[in-house]
């Protein structure tokens, strides 16, 4: 698969891409949420960071963390701060409607198709399978994010990424809770370490 194939920058140490023009930006968008069966997340950190270098992996990581702590999906806030981050205003709209546009037309008519034909149990098994391989993509890229994490050997760092876990996925506390203590722990750490490392 592509995903694992291709060349990783999680250094950072390869040239990095000329920044993407507006239709670059628009295309790539849009064949992130064409191949995006079950999320985007896999196909835009593999373009972005894999494919055309725009982004190093950690800079992918940071610009990711950021858009959790803005209202809204992820992916959305993703594809309007890395539009903005190159093009501007108008790289943000373009990116936005490349990501958005081609899902809404065929999401329109598969809704359509399905009103109609949704109690067959072959289509049933289908998206049964599909939410399987969905589920196994998202692992893998949540694996490849948590590398760079993984070889700075921050124990800090480490830490409040397991406390979240933990607090979310085992203890299911409320996600605003947990951010609202979570967020001002890794900004003073990361300060601190900074400073540290100066």
């Amino acid at each position: 698969m592509a995903l694992i194939d291709a060349p990783d920058r999680e250094t950072g140490d390869a040239a990095a891409a000329p920044p993407p023009g507006l239709g670059e930006l628009f295309v790539a968008f849009a064949k992130m949420s064409l191949a995006g069966f079950g999320g985007v997340l896999v196909w835009a950190r593999q373009a972005i960071v894999d494919r055309h270098r725009w982004m190093t992996a950690e800079e992918f990581n940071e610009t990711f963390a950021l858009c959790h702590f803005l209202p809204g999906p992820n992916i959305v806030n993703l594809s309007v701060v890395f539009g903005s981050r190159f093009r501007g205003i108008p790289g943000a709209i373009v990116a936005f409607a490349g990501l958005l546009g081609p899902p809404v037309l065929i999401v329109t008519v598969l809704a359509v198709l399905y009103a109609r034909y949704g109690e067959i149990e072959v289509l049933r098994r289908v998206l049964a399978g599909v939410s399987c391989a969905a589920i196994g993509l998202l692992l893998a890229v949540v694996f490849k994010m948590l590398v760079p994490l993984l070889r700075r050997r921050e124990p800090v760092a480490l830490a409040l990424f397991a406390g979240v876990f933990v607090a979310v996925g085992v203890l299911r506390l409320p996600m605003p809770w947990v951010l609202a203590a979570a967020v001002p722990l890794s900004i003073g750490a990361s300060f601190m370490l900074r400073r540290r490392a100066a």
